[in-house]
């Protein structure tokens, strides 16, 4: 183990490295420091360490241990350089002179890209995952082979749309990889146009699908079409999976873009590139069959763990050639989803997204967190969970269009004439709004992630209150017990005090509960938990009793009724739905807590 960087590299097989890979500088000098290290790893015992006398516990957990290919990132691998795997002969463009080859090994490599890509989604690093595939390093190259050069755009400007997405949404704490691009060339000149550049390649597939079916129904062929390899037997299959392949890629770029529109604009067409993504992919599932029959070569292992449909290793692709960018993190291990898992990914991604673009955008706070709360049970990724929070809050507004003051003077039960009072300019009111705008954020983050944000929370949501309790008295004096205050300022305070008691036990509940979906309790903390749960439950219960009654009598008053008839004053009497619902959390949180409790004395 080493307390500093180790600036020699040493081969697997302990001879000198071949230093014309890694050329001097004018201000470092390559020494082979091979005998030494076996020198040292004579003298040493197992768990001994060598380490400088300033050496502490952090220098321990960020120490590398050489040779290890876990820890060591500049530990030799296949190659040292992307021009030396290149000149290897790694990604060879043409890919192959047969051009039949040449068009399976193309799908294999879009194939492998899409694994890549589900596995950047699921927290691994870009450059180790997407980036591993040595065309994308040198797009450039590409430009001869029209195929793989409008494939690997879209997929470079794709990459760049969903680092954006989550860098704005600022989700990427707790996957702090995600966005780190380590200097890879995400950003190239005309990306601008890949999509015109893929629509051409589409076109001209198209046509010789066209041309193929014609050719069955002994139909003239245009002269200017080449086909795309030279069995004309497996003409049609190749087009037919290679165009599935181009349309899912157009699709999805089209879905991210839509969904990126300000205040919900893009959702309606967003969700009719979500059915053609789901259907290319669909596609895309049923041409495994052909590829795995056009080729008498069998591939070896089971065929569910291959990262390409076809079942053959894709050309063009080093996991290590990039492992020196993530330094001074050592490398991770990259498992690769397989090809079949990584489609299982796009289409709950897809549903996910669905679920988001066919929200009606209510502006009532009570039902978004509804929506919210119920959408973080199907357990939504990283991509989808950052779309929905961008679009929740834009500009510091609810969906970038309603000022969240206006969305707690709804949610308080408060008339609509009061959401422009001036009131909303006073500091504390300021503050409630960035709270409600910060609990939206954190609700749209993972489980665990959320349940420790919301922890800290709780504690905001009593210094609010006390601040604006504090406010109340000092502008009115103590509280008046008499509800037909006509006065607005201290009608809105009123209210607003109430909703924030109210939302302050439900923030309490969700804590509690998320406890129990990241299984976190044990058995001996049940009873405890349960009785917890049933003293939140009947303040929530009170709150949102009182905050109903409310709402109803400023519905009432707005109403102009002079005389309440029958079935308004039956109306009346009735529990409210809601109210209802928490009584029931009530029961069953105390009837565990005795069950749990009589457990424990037996």
């Amino acid at each position: 183990m080493a307390d500093k960087p180790v600036y020699e590299e040493a081969s697997i097989d302990g001879q000198p490295p071949k230093l014309a890979s890694i050329p001097a500088s004018d201000t470092t000098v390559w020494a082979d420091a091979s005998p030494l290290l076996q020198a040292a790893c004579a003298g040493l015992r197992d768990g001994e360490l060598i380490h400088g006398d300033n050496f502490n516990l952090f220098a321990a957990m960020s120490a590398l241990e050489i040779m290890d290919p876990k820890m060591d990132s500049g530990i030799v691998c296949t190659y040292y350089s992307i021009d030396e795997a290149i000149e290897n002969g790694a990604a060879p463009i043409p890919i192959s002179l047969d051009s039949t080859i040449d068009v399976r090994c193309t799908i294999d490599i879009m194939d492998h890209l899409l694994a890549c890509e589900a596995a950047w989604h699921k927290g691994h690093s870009l450059a180790q995952t997407v980036f591993s595939c040595i065309y994308l390093l040198r797009l450039d190259r590409t430009a001869p082979h029209a195929l793989l050069h409008s494939y690997c755009r879209i997929i470079r400007a794709t990459c760049k749309a969903v680092v954006s997405v989550v860098s704005d949404a600022r989700t990427h704490e707790e996957e702090d990889l995600f966005t780190m691009t380590y200097g890879l060339p995400l950003n190239g000149d005309g990306d601008d146009k890949c999509l015109s550049i893929l629509n051409a390649v589409e076109e001209t597939i198209s046509r010789q699908l066209r041309a193929c079916k014609a050719t069955s129904s002994k139909r003239r062929l245009p002269e200017d079409l080449e086909p795309l390899q030279s069995n004309p037997n497996l003409e049609e299959g190749f087009c037919k999976a290679l165009l599935c392949r181009l349309r899912f890629r157009k699709h999805f770029f089209h879905v991210l873009s839509c969904m990126k529109r300000p205040q919900g604009r893009g959702l309606e067409s967003a969700r009719k590139h979500i059915a053609s993504c789901l259907t290319e992919l669909e596609s895309i599932l049923k041409s495994a069959d052909f590829l795995r029959s056009c080729f008498d070569e069998s591939c070896e292992g089971d065929i569910d763990d291959k990262t390409t449909a076809s079942g053959f290793e894709p050309i063009g692709f080093d996991a290590m050639l990039n492992s020196r960018l993530s330094a001074p993190t050592p490398p991770r291990a990259i498992k690769i989803l397989s090809w079949k898992k990584a489609v299982e990914y796009f289409v709950k991604l897809l549903h996910d997204l669905d679920v988001i673009c066919s929200y009606s955008l209510d502006p009532r706070l009570e039902s978004l967190l509804r929506f919210v709360v119920q959408f973080q049970k199907s357990q939504p990724d990283l991509v989808a969970r950052s779309h929905l929070q961008l679009l929740l809050v834009q500009d510091g507004k609810l969906y970038g269009r309603d000022p969240f003051f206006a969305v707690i003077n709804k949610a308080a039960a408060l008339p609509e004439a009061t959401k422009n009072h001036d009131i909303q300019k006073n500091e504390s009111f300021l503050q409630l709004g960035m709270l409600v705008m910060n609990l939206l954020k954190i609700l749209c983050t993972n489980a665990a992630w959320q349940r420790r944000k919301l922890g800290k929370f709780l504690q905001d949501w009593r210094v609010i209150y006390v601040q604006l309790e504090l406010a109340f008295r000092n502008e009115y004096g103590e509280v008046s017990s008499s509800s037909n205050d006509e006065n607005t300022c201290m009608k809105i305070f009123q209210h607003i005090l109430l909703w924030v008691e109210e939302q302050t036990y439900w923030i309490a509940f969700r804590f509690l509960i998320l406890g129990f979906e990241l299984e976190l309790y044990s058995t001996g903390e049940y009873c405890m938990v349960y009785w917890y749960l049933y003293a939140v439950l009947i303040k929530l219960t009170e709150k949102t009793h009182l905050m109903m009654a409310v709402s109803h009598d400023t519905a009432k008053r707005k109403g102009k009724k002079k005389k309440d008839s029958p079935k308004d004053l039956a109306r009346e009497s009735r529990i409210p739905p809601a109210v209802l619902f928490l009584q029931c959390y009530i029961c069953l949180a105390e009837g565990l807590t005795m069950y749990l409790s009589r457990c424990l004395l037996l």
